[in-house]
């Protein structure tokens, strides 16, 4: 795809739970680089329920003017993300990426939950964790999904997880029957924010469908 076709194509990222917008600046930045329009969508992780961030980002994505809307959610952004194709997305939607996405379960969340304090620790993400697991998706959606198996992450420090996992979300929490590609990197959960091999494949399946390994 040429830079001018990209630049006709909008990109919006959404960071995790317990995150801020500045923690995605770096793949956002790659991907502007490959030519994309590239936005960070900011939302209370903790403060605001699974129904108040699909509103936002229902009215992020119409609010642009592009022909087409790319989407990359990490972590918990990308279990928005999921739930949002699953309601009646915006019809220029093009391709997505979920990194580190437990969107098959969160064995992490289920042991914060079970906590003393853990109410505190999810806030009001702990809905989005109880809610039956739905990984059903419109097989029109180019959804890839990039794995980490380096196990460094806060969870690793409080729960006994099953490997591989990248220290928060286990391997098979991150793979569901929709998904088009799925792509394993030596990263840890919060390391493929920042990883050059993880922008670099994040674009190509934007722009491609696949993953280039």
């Amino acid at each position: 795809m040429n830079t001018n076709a990209r630049a006709a194509d909008a990109v919006l990222l959404l960071h995790g739970l317990w995150m801020n917008r500045f923690v995605m600046c770096y793949l956002a930045h790659a991907l502007k680089r490959r030519g994309f329009s590239a936005e960070v969508v900011a939302y209370r992780s903790m403060r605001e329920t699974l129904d108040d961030h699909l509103g936002r980002l229902a009215k992020r994505v119409a609010a642009l003017t592009t022909t087409r809307v790319h989407l990359v959610g990490h972590s918990f952004g990308g279990l928005v993300v999921l739930r949002y194709l699953q309601r009646n997305p915006d019809k220029r939607i093009g391709r997505v990426v979920l990194l580190g996405a437990p969107v098959a379960g969160c064995r992490a969340a289920a042991a914060f939950a079970q906590r003393r304090g853990g109410e505190f620790l999810l806030g009001k993400s702990l809905g989005a964790w109880r809610d039956p697991i739905d990984t059903s998706l419109d097989r029109r959606f180019d959804v890839g999904v990039i794995a980490g198996t380096r196990a460094l992450g806060l969870a690793r420090m409080l729960v006994r997880l099953p490997n591989p996992n990248d220290g928060v979300v286990c391997l098979d929490e991150t793979r569901f029957r929709g998904m088009r590609d799925h792509l394993t990197l030596p990263v840890g959960h919060m390391g493929m924010l920042f990883s050059a091999r993880a922008a670099r494949q994040m674009g190509e399946f934007l722009e491609t469908g696949a993953f280039g390994r």
